[in-house]
């Protein structure tokens, strides 16, 4: 496991923690509004979320990422990418851009770019604070990021249940899905993905999909052992096969994105006169007790 400490630094998945804040509350039936009626009960989640993540795994330097917007360079190659999606909650529109601050006043720098989706900007700041020689650790629910897992940044997936997380490292994930980071893209190339409306090769399922790329290694392997699989699955990737090659890049996250966002400017620390106000303003000073700047 990663070692916290020392030149760590976390990226929040922003767009997966609001996601997850929302509708765990909502789910009980109270939205949380100041006296003006502006909705915050995703940013009071997120922040439970977020804090919690911090204490345990005591990052020296955070970044958030964020979507832009639907449309990116993947909706140019599939026009149907995440066509399944329905609209965001009205209450929790407003909500994105009040994190956003509320992550400017923590010093925590916003990343986002047109025509990418918080998934590339974290897969690209990954590859290159990797590189650089920090630890990476990625905060997120989305085991799509799994394909980012190397021995320099591991993964952590929020499970059920508050500050409940799976750390993944090269072995965890070997051990659990009996799988490599590459494998995790080659098994979405085949099996697709109903959350972001992609179908990869139609009739082959997560159970023969995982079979097939542990069994001739990737993709590729397996298309050079065609003639050794059953006449059912060899006819269905055959039938699919550009479906298959562009569910593949559908999966892969992009980690060369062109983004302006230096190790040095994602050192956290705290200015407790920015915090006090940002909280006292959205009306959750017990927040600013949580960060210890009160």
């Amino acid at each position: 496991m990663v070692q916290s400490g020392k030149d760590t630094i976390m990226l929040v998945d922003g767009m997966a923690l609001m996601f997850r804040a929302y509708y765990a509350s909502a789910a009980s039936g109270y939205i949380r509004r100041t006296k003006a009626g502006v909705p915050t009960n995703a940013v009071y989640g997120f922040m439970r979320y977020f804090w919690d993540a911090v204490q345990r795994f005591g990052p020296t330097h955070i970044t958030c990422c964020w979507d832009l917007g639907s449309k990116t360079f993947r909706t140019e190659q599939f026009s149907e990418y995440k066509g399944n999606r329905s609209e965001a909650p009205e209450d929790l529109i407003p909500q994105f851009s009040i994190i956003r601050e509320v992550m400017d006043s923590l010093g925590i720098p916003n990343i986002s770019c047109p025509g990418y989706e918080a998934d590339d900007c974290i897969g690209t700041l990954s590859a290159r604070f990797g590189q650089e020689g920090m630890d990476v650790l990625v905060l997120t629910g989305d085991h799509d990021m799994l394909q980012l897992v190397s021995e320099r940044t591991h993964v952590l997936i929020m499970k059920k249940g508050h500050g409940n997380y799976m750390v993944y490292t090269p072995e965890v994930l070997k051990e659990e899905k009996g799988l490599t980071a590459q494998q995790i893209i080659d098994l979405k190339g085949l099996m697709g993905d109903t959350s972001d409306n992609y179908p990869g090769v139609r009739g082959i399922g997560e159970k023969t999909a995982l079979k097939l790329v542990q069994e001739y290694g990737s993709i590729e392997g397996i298309l050079a052992n065609l003639e050794q699989l059953s006449k059912s699955v060899r006819t269905k990737i055959e039938t699919d096969l550009d479906m298959l090659h562009l569910s593949r890049q559908l999966a892969t996250i992009r980690c060369d994105v062109e983004l302006n966002c230096e190790a040095d400017v994602c050192r956290f620390e705290l200015n407790p006169s920015l915090v006090v106000s940002k909280f006292e303003e959205l009306e959750m000073a017990s927040i600013s007790s949580w960060l210890g700047v009160v």
